[in-house]
């Protein structure tokens, strides 16, 4: 059995894969490095799997907090460990797009599967999970809620500011001017989309396109990425986990 676990700065996620490389057992935490997400993530994933820890073979972790995981075997980045995962069940993904809680990513993978080039949004988080928990303060539902609202928007308001600061201001004076709150949800998606074409444009994007972070799960968000970029986006059925996939697959490989 093979154990992969992505630490991000606010999830903290874990896969496991037998030996003929099917997942076995995955568990995702809302919590990040820093605190006991990711000993969670292990012993839900080891729990749903029926395994104690001695029967896995190798581990890797990926993700920001890979440093402070003292039970891996190697520790591999999250561009390459996405690259592996997505390559894993999208063989023909030549892109990638990843919104995290901190960070946005654009990932061009060659035709192995490896990462080619990439792109990346850190020092501000504008286009990332961290925008879209402040949207879902502002408009007062809970972030799985954004995209069913967002989607009842007819015609979305536009926001202008690309900091996620001036944003939450934004927002609230259009609410306060009387715009619906779909509206503002709908123009905010699309803000977050421009900021990450802006980021694609500096790469060669080609499709295959897939989107991977909990962000993926907004499909209002997924239509309004591929709407800016005009191009058609594949939607994982648990886009979350394809870090601590990749991380899987390479401690798979490690025992070869």
């Amino acid at each position: 059995m093979y154990l992969g676990v992505d630490i991000g700065s606010t999830t903290s996620k874990a896969v496991i894969l037998d030996r003929e490389g099917q997942v076995v057992g995955r568990e995702i935490i809302d919590i990040g490095t820093g605190t006991d997400g990711p000993k969670q993530a292990v012993e839900g994933a080891l729990k749903q799997a029926g395994l104690r820890r001695t029967e896995i073979r190798k581990c890797v972790a990926t993700g920001y907090g890979r440093l402070l995981f003292g039970d891996a075997d190697k520790q591999i980045t999250e561009i390459s460990c996405h690259a592996k995962g997505v390559s894993y069940l999208v063989p023909e993904a030549s892109t990638i797009i990843d919104i995290g809680g901190q960070d946005a990513k654009v990932i061009r993978l060659n035709d192995r599967g490896k990462v080619d080039n990439f792109v990346m949004n850190e020092k501000c988080a504008a286009g990332t999970g961290r925008f879209l928990e402040v949207m879902a303060r502002v408009l007062g539902c809970k972030l799985e809620e954004l995209s069913d609202l967002a989607d009842r928007g007819k015609d979305g308001v536009a926001i202008s500011s690309i900091c996620t600061v001036f944003a939450e201001s934004e927002m609230i004076s259009q609410l306060s001017e009387g715009q619906a709150r779909a509206d503002v949800a709908l123009g905010a998606h699309r803000s977050i989309a421009k900021r990450i074409s802006g980021l694609a444009n500096r790469i060669d994007v080609k499709p295959s396109v897939v989107m991977t972070g909990g962000a993926a799960l907004n499909h209002n968000l997924v239509q309004a990425v591929a709407d800016e970029l005009h191009i058609d986006i594949i939607s994982l059925e648990d886009p979350q986990a394809m870090g601590a996939l990749g991380a899987a697959v390479f401690a798979r490989e490690l025992d070869k």
